[in-house]
């Protein structure tokens, strides 16, 4: 099993990040396009850890280049920032070893939360969530939210060009459309240790908006207008796996 963590000048988060990884993972790939003492601070800590230069912008860009580099069978990826416990990754690999091809973390079932998630970015969640549910019929929970774990021989399948935030809904959106075996389980999602994040509530909303969209199924406009224009309020299925 690899874990990818992609890190822009997170120094101050990694040690904490590293010195909790459990020891199903077998290889650790960090992306990093960092100017302070991240891969340092890396080899300190895990001193057989592979460090991938990241060659272009953005957290999508990141992650496409540690999946390549990525030696395991199996792929989890995670933040570098601390609002992300390695402890919990035991339990996606239970569903991986279960039948399950494509885990994801949930902020918003049973047993997940959130310590750091603003006003803001919950009600750009649940709008980005429910047309996702809308458009390719599906009851997931959570969307926006990078702590997730696959099979790589699905690689092709999940086909993933973004560069941005946005490359977590594409993942997911991919996943679906190809007919992966899809399994949510709860995730605490802590505040950032230290340091500003890279996310950009508006903007990152609206390229994830462009990438649901330009995916969608033929009768997807539709649906979305009988929806929001007759129910403004709108409801999401909350349940623990999803067959597409």
């Amino acid at each position: 099993m690899s874990l990818v963590i992609p890190t822009k000048n997170e120094a101050r988060n990694l040690a904490w990040v590293l010195e909790q990884v459990p020891r199903c993972v077998d290889e650790v790939v960090l992306v990093d396009a960092s100017i302070d003492a991240t891969r340092t601070m890396a080899h300190a800590c895990l001193p057989d850890i592979r460090v991938v230069d990241q060659t272009g912008p953005g957290k999508g860009n990141a992650l496409r280049a540690g999946f390549a580099a990525a030696h395991g069978e199996r792929i989890v990826m995670m933040d570098a920032d601390g609002s992300m416990s390695p402890t919990e990754i035991p339990h996606f690999v239970h569903f991986l070893d279960n039948g399950y091809d494509f885990v994801k973390g949930s902020r918003f079932m049973g047993g997940g939360g959130s310590l750091d998630i603003t006003r803001l970015r919950h009600a750009g969640n649940w709008g980005l969530l429910t047309a996702v549910n809308l458009l390719y019929h599906s009851n997931l929970t959570d969307l926006c939210y990078g702590y997730c774990a696959f099979d790589r021989r699905f690689m092709e399948h999940l086909d993933l060009t973004a560069d941005g935030f946005d490359i977590e809904a594409q993942m997911t959106i991919h996943a679906l459309k190809a007919g992966l075996r899809i399994a949510e389980v709860p995730s605490l999602e802590l505040p950032r240790r230290s340091g500003r994040s890279n996310l950009h509530a508006y903007s990152d909303g609206k390229c994830v908006l462009r990438t649901i969209l330009r995916d969608r199924p033929r009768n997807g406009s539709s649906q979305l207008q009988r929806t929001f224009g007759n129910d403004r309020s709108g409801t999401h299925g909350a349940g623990l796996t999803n067959e597409a």
